[in-house]
């Protein structure tokens, strides 16, 4: 099983649509899938039409009173499973900071779902502490949707240098841009100069309306729109990667 987490330091940079419309592709292409929401916003849960039935999992999980397998729902989609958020995710730094050898318990949950799935993806929450460390150190690969801005690709620098610092293999982070618009000049100046970069992508997702009519929709891109040309850039930008990690 190859686990994915998506992840971005800035909220509002695409993250979930790309976790929920990847997830979904890598299940079309008939691979066993399962995305693990543990954003307390539970987008991506409302996207696949789930809530979450045990309250507070992740620290019950931790502390081995319930087994991942417990949270664990069908989406109704083939091939395509999904763990839903519950608000008591806002807790998980929290939590995570009161239980001895929290990474490795972490890493430990991950496991769990060895054998069982191709691929995990992981919609992360935004920002960093022990939560994000303790994905860093599990995941298999750190993916962050990065919108071009200067304030934006500062994260990715950000997160770049936090690994390199804590001794974490950087060769592991994975970057394409989101919500790009070619109509400005700077935009395309940020791909231009982030595009040999061996972190980045070469496929990038638009900024377009039909991603934002995933809220109505309440479903991938490709389920309501699979012809549209955001649908594609979706497909492009998980081939890419899935050639990259593999």
């Amino acid at each position: 099983m190859i686990s994915i987490a998506l992840y971005n330091i800035k909220g509002g940079v695409g993250k979930t649509a790309g976790c929920v419309n990847l997830a979904y592709l890598a299940a079309e292409q008939g691979k066993k899938v399962i995305l693990w929401d543990m954003d307390p916003q539970g987008a991506a849960s409302y996207y696949f039409k789930q809530t979450a039935k045990l309250k507070g999992g992740v620290k019950k999980m931790l502390q081995a009173e319930i087994s991942l397998s417990d949270n664990i729902h069908e989406t109704g989609i083939e091939n395509l499973d999904i763990i839903p958020a519950d608000f008591s995710n806002r807790e998980h730094d929290v939590i995570l900071n009161g239980i001895k050898q929290s990474k490795r318990k972490f890493k430990t949950l991950i496991n769990q779902l060895e054998g069982l799935y191709d691929y995990l993806f992981i919609d992360c929450p935004p920002g960093i502490g022990p939560l994000s460390e303790a994905i860093f150190a599990a995941a298999d690969y750190i993916v962050l949707p990065t919108i071009p801005p200067t304030l934006s690709i500062r994260t990715y620098e950000m997160v770049k240098g936090f690994f390199e610092a804590n001794n974490l293999d950087a060769e592991r982070i994975r970057c394409y841009f989101s919500m790009v618009d070619i109509r400005k000049n700077l935009h395309n100046e940020t791909l231009a100069q982030y595009y040999k970069s061996k972190h980045f992508l070469k496929n990038y997702i638009p900024y377009l309306s039909t991603i934002e009519k995933m809220g109505t929709q309440v479903a991938p891109v490709a389920v309501f729109a699979p012809s549209s040309y955001a649908a594609q850039c979706f497909r492009d930008v998980w081939k890419e990667l899935k050639k990259s990690i593999s």
